[in-house]
């Protein structure tokens, strides 16, 4: 199993502005935009696939991402934020009187690690509730579960169904051609701002 990263405090809310300021220059009509100078931390240059979550009053706002270290993380998290504001399909884009409630959680990924499995079975017992994201892969479909969904999903069997709907497939779809992968996340996320 790969290590799981710490990030500093600092390089947290440095994650955490880059996700902010590029959602609401978004909502000015801007793109994201990568601040000059050297105010991004060393650790945040590394090649990471990350997701963006955005969230208002607890409930699901948007959340894009990328299973594959394509780029730094930085700059992962800043196209994931504008996407997941402006171009996650089951919402409308974010607009200017929903900035100030939006709640932001980034997770960074560990690289995926191939799960084989022989059957259904051997999947719910081989994956590891609360612990591991899930890649589901059959019939050219594809759909994955970031390990925070557990919070919603705590039974594997649910876990897993709802997983195969995400991906297109039946619910309780199995075949010779299934390929899943697992991962882990390091969540970075706010706490409740005190009102004030």
């Amino acid at each position: 199993m790969h290590s799981i990263e710490h990030y500093s405090e600092a390089e947290q809310q440095v994650l955490l502005n880059l996700a902010r300021d590029t959602v609401t220059r978004g909502v000015q009509g801007l793109k994201p935009e990568r601040p000059t100078g050297d105010s991004i931390p060393a650790a945040l240059e590394k090649p990471r696939a990350c997701f963006v979550t955005l969230k208002i009053d607890g409930h699901l706002r948007g959340c894009i991402g990328n299973l594959e270290a394509d780029s730094a993380l930085a700059d992962a998290v800043l196209r994931n934020s504008y996407l997941a504001a402006f171009s996650d399909e089951r919402f409308e884009p974010v607009r200017e009187a929903e900035l100030e409630k939006l709640q932001y959680e980034i997770s960074v990924l560990t690289p995926m690690v191939p799960l084989p499995v022989s059957s259904e079975s051997d999947l719910l017992t081989k994956i590891r509730p609360f612990v591991d994201g899930l890649v589901f892969e059959a019939e050219g479909q594809r759909a994955t579960f970031l390990p925070s969904v557990w919070e919603q999903l705590r039974q594997p069997e649910l876990f897993l169904r709802q997983l195969r709907l995400k991906a297109g497939l039946a619910p309780d779809y199995w075949g010779d051609a299934v390929q899943c992968w697992t991962y882990q996340a390091i969540k970075i996320g706010e706490t409740a701002s005190d009102p004030g």
